[in-house]
């Protein structure tokens, strides 16, 4: 019988203006130039019930507790949990702004214990591979739109910054559910080459037998 390909689970992170979505969307691009099924994912998904409970909390139209809001970006993730596993088991790849990666780094940030605001998320799809675009916040800072979200603040995004690379850190840097850290800095065709060349490798390495692992358990 032969091997027939799974989609891979690709995941960009990063600070907020770091490129991530402009860069995924790329990637959804090339990768249907090539012939790849793929699919784009955003998380916050802002268009269910519980996404537009978070995006009036984004814009700062209401105000909820930290561990509230914390425990409503977990939930918008494992509303999607069935459709990334069908998805996937279908051959096709999930390009996704933004996972767990993210509501753990923000509300760690925010103080909560890094212990606590992991444990809703364990279990979830783990990604092939989390592409994390590195960027110093006062670069991110420069860039159009910056602060007009509730997060965008340059000292809150330093202490996100030195979450997600103590995230990073946990990960494998070889082989699946890898941690890649990319020069977000860079020019754009630039980064967007070194991201490609990450992707390329794993997609080619996830096949049907080799099932979605679980995130973050042991």
């Amino acid at each position: 019988m032969s091997t027939v390909q799974r989609g891979a689970f690709i995941v960009i992170e990063g600070l907020d203006r770091s490129g991530k979505s402009t860069q995924a969307a790329l990637l959804q691009s090339r990768l249907q130039n090539a012939n790849v099924s793929v699919k784009l994912m955003k998380f916050p998904d802002r268009t269910t019930p519980v996404g537009k409970m978070i995006d009036a909390y984004l814009r700062s139209q209401s105000d909820v507790d930290d561990r509230t809001i914390h425990l409503l970006f977990s939930a918008n993730r494992w509303e999607a949990v069935s459709s990334i596993e069908s998805t996937l088991a279908a051959g096709t790849t999930i390009i996704c702004d933004r996972y767990a990666f993210s509501g753990v780094a923000f509300s760690a940030a925010k103080g909560l214990p890094l212990a606590w605001c992991r444990s809703p998320d364990v279990s979830l799809p783990a990604p092939d591979l989390t592409l994390f675009l590195d960027i110093s916040p006062d670069i991110a800072k420069s860039r159009g739109g910056y602060g007009e979200e509730r997060y965008e603040k340059e000292e809150l995004q330093r202490r996100v910054r030195n979450i997600f690379h103590q995230l990073g850190d946990e990960l494998p840097k070889d082989g699946a559910g890898r941690w890649a850290v990319i020069d977000a800095g860079r020019d754009l065709n630039t980064v967007s080459e070194s991201l490609w060349h990450e992707v390329a490798i794993t997609i080619h390495d996830c096949t049907k037998q080799d099932s979605v692992g679980k995130l973050w358990q042991s």
